[in-house]
C-alpha cells in the first residue's frame, strides 16, 4: 500500500507525465474506466487517461465485511461524480453513489452536487421515503425515474443513487432527493455516443420501454426510437405485446431519423425488427411442394377465397371452387371463419409472384363442422315432411 505521504509527490509526478495532450475531460454523470494506482486510507487515486488522476472514497471499493476489493493496478469502472473547475480535480463516485455517515457529509454532498446511496423504503402520498445515511429523504414521484412509474410501490426495496435537491441542516435533517436528475445526466453521456454510430440502415440492439397500439419505444442507448406495429414482425401483429415485453432486448434496423428541432426529442427514429426476418418466401417452392398437406389459420375471407397463413409473412389462398367438397359455395363464410384452424393441401407456389394456390382438405374437422345441420323432423310453419303428409293421408283413409 502506498505511504499517506507520498501522494502529493505521486500526483505531481503524473501531472507532469501525462502532458497537455487532446484527451477530453470527463464529465459529471459519464461512466469511465481506469486502472488503480494508489490505495489509500480513505481514498483510491485512478488513472484515467485525463491530465489529472481522479480519486474516489475507498468506501465505495469496499465489500460487505468492509475489505478493500481492489489493489494498485486493477482496473476500475465508476461514475464522475465531481469536477473541480478550478483545479481540475476529479471526484468518481461508487456503482450506486457516495457512502456517506452523517449529516454532515450530507450537507458536504449536497453543495458539491455528489450522488449519494439510498434505499427505497416506502411509497407515500407524492412520492417515495428514501433511508439514506440513517436520514428520512423524500423523493418526489416525478423525481424517481425519467418515464412516469405508475406503481410507486414496486420500487420499494431498491438502491439506487441520488442526487439531494434540498438540504436543511438542524437538529433533524430535511432532504429532497432525485434520482432523475442523476439518469438524465448518465442518458444524456449514453445518447452522444449512440448518435455517433446512429445512421439509417444500420442494426443496432436495443431494450422495449414501453407498448402503445400503434407499437412498440426501443431505448439504444439514450437515444429512443419507435417500431411501428406494422414492422414488429413478418405476419400480422394486433398489439406489440402479442410479440414483445417491457425489458426485452431486440436487435432493429435503423429506417429513418427525422430532425424535430425539438431539444428534449431531437429526432424522431424509426425502426424495424421485420426488416431483419428472413423472407420465408426466398425458399418457399422448395419447403411448399404441390401435394403437401400442412396446417393453417384463416387470416380473412374474400367472396373469391379464403387466406391461410402457413407461417410468420407467409400466407396461400383457397379459392372458392376448392372449399365445397363436391358442394357449391357462394362464399367462403359458409364453411370457414377468421382464426380457425385448418388442413389444407398446396396445389401450386409461384415464388416469384409470392401466390400460393390451397385446396381445403375434404376431410378437414373444420369444413365438416361448418356444414349445415340437418333440419327438424316439423318446421315452425307446421308444415311436416312429405312421409309426414303420406302417413296422415293413409290414416284418413283407413278410418273412411
Amino acid at each position: 500500500m502506498t505511504d499517506e505521504n507520498d501522494f502529493e509527490a505521486l500526483m505531481r509526478e503524473l501531472e507532469r507525465t501525462v502532458g497537455d495532450g487532446d484527451t477530453a475531460e470527463p464529465r459529471v454523470g459519464e461512466r469511465i474506466q481506469g486502472k488503480v494506482v494508489a490505495v489509500g486510507s480513505e481514498q483510491v487515486f485512478v488513472d484515467i487517461g485525463a491530465k489529472a488522476e481522479a480519486s474516489i472514497d475507498i468506501e465505495n471499493l469496499k465489500d460487505a465485511e468492509g475489505n478493500v476489493t481492489v489493489a494498485v493496478g486493477d482496473p476500475v469502472e465508476a461514475v464522475v461524480a465531481s469536477v473541480d473547475a478550478e483545479t481540475g480535480a476529479i471526484v468518481l463516485g461508487g456503482r450506486h453513489g457516495r457512502q456517506v455517515h452523517g449529516g454532515a457529509e450530507l450537507e458536504d454532498a449536497y453543495r458539491q452536487g455528489l450522488p449519494v446511496e439510498g434505499t427505497i423504503t416506502g411509497a407515500i402520498k407524492g412520492g417515495l421515503e428514501v433511508q439514506i445515511a440513517g436520514h428520512r429523504a423524500f423523493c418526489p414521484a416525478s423525481q424517481a425515474d425519467i418515464r412516469f412509474v405508475e406503481d410507486l410501490s414496486s420500487l420499494v426495496g431498491q438502491h439506487h443513487a441520488f442526487r439531494i435537491t434540498k438540504f436543511e441542516g438542524g437538529r433533524r435533517v430535511n432532504l429532497v432527493v432525485s434520482r432523475r436528475a442523476l439518469l438524465e445526466e448518465q442518458q444524456a453521456v449514453l445518447a452522444a455516443e449512440t448518435r455517433e454510430s446512429l445512421k439509417e440502415g444500420a442494426v443496432m440492439t436495443g431494450t422495449v420501454t414501453g407498448m402503445k397500439e400503434f407499437g412498440a419505444f426501443v431505448d439504444l442507448g439514450g437515444v429512443e426510437g419507435m417500431v411501428h406495429v406494422s414492422e414488429l414482425a413478418l405476419g400480422r401483429v394486433g398489439h406489440p405485446q402479442e410479440v414483445l415485453h417491457v425489458g426485452q432486448q431486440v436487435e432493429v434496423a435503423v429506417l429513418r431519423i427525422e430532425q424535430t428541432g425539438n431539444p428534449k426529442r431531437p429526432e424522431k427514429i424509426a425502426l424495424s425488427i421485420r426488416a431483419l426476418a428472413k423472407d420465408p418466401w426466398s425458399d418457399a417452392a422448395s419447403r411448399y411442394r404441390p401435394g403437401t398437406r400442412i396446417n393453417g389459420k384463416v387470416t380473412r375471407t374474400q367472396p373469391f377465397g379464403a387466406f391461410v397463413e402457413l407461417e410468420p409473412g407467409l400466407e396461400g389462398m383457397v379459392h372458392v371452387s376448392e372449399l365445397g367438397a363436391g358442394r357449391r359455395i357462394n362464399h367462403p363464410d359458409e364453411v370457414l371463419r377468421t382464426g380457425q384452424t385448418v388442413e389444407v393441401t398446396v396445389l401450386q407456389v409461384d415464388g416469384e409472384r409470392r401466390r400460393i394456390g390451397l385446396s381445403l382438405d375434404p376431410d378437414s374437422g373444420p369444413a365438416e363442422v361448418q356444414q349445415a345441420p340437418a333440419r327438424p323432423a316439423k318446421d315452425d310453419d307446421g308444415l311436416g315432411s312429405l312421409g309426414d303428409l303420406l302417413k296422415a293421408q293413409m290414416d284418413k283413409q283407413h278410418k273412411g
